[in-house]
């Protein structure tokens, strides 16, 4: 097995290159993001124990079909360059939660420039706390 990839990486040189240059970039990428979330545990730790408050930025429909009880809507549409809309949870432990994990970064990393002292997303987001069977608010 090792010989075959060695002899492939002999006679295709310029496809491994393109392969190796693109994983280096997507660890580089990976890890200048920073903040990778936390799990849905330590998401109800911060809540149960620090007075932390979820923020859902899915839109309002996706909201109302389901989401963690207590979470505070503020779809992402109305989240501009300014953060006035969360500003009341500046010195609270703040999770953004999305659909699946991975819109929620970009907000994060403006929270933390912004001043927010804890903002964190929720690994996998709704998709996960809906995996892991915990309860779903709908109203």
């Amino acid at each position: 097995m090792i010989e075959q990839l060695l002899q492939f990486a002999q006679n295709h040189p310029l496809l491994v290159g393109a392969f190796v240059a693109l994983l280096v970039a997507l660890i580089v990428m990976e890890t200048m993001r920073g903040n990778h979330g936390v799990s849905v545990s330590e998401a109800t730790r911060l809540v149960n124990r620090e007075e932390g408050v979820f923020i859902d930025i899915r839109d309002s429909k996706e909201f109302k079909a389901g989401h963690i009880a207590g979470a505070v809507n503020v779809p992402s549409s109305q989240l501009t360059s300014e953060t006035t809309p969360l500003a009341k949870y500046k010195e609270r432990p703040v999770i953004i939660v999305c659909k699946h994990g991975q819109t929620a970064g970009p907000l994060v990393a403006r929270l933390e420039k912004d001043g927010f002292k804890q903002a964190v997303k929720l690994k996998g987001g709704m998709g996960q706390w809906e995996a892991d069977s915990l309860p779903v608010v709908t109203r």
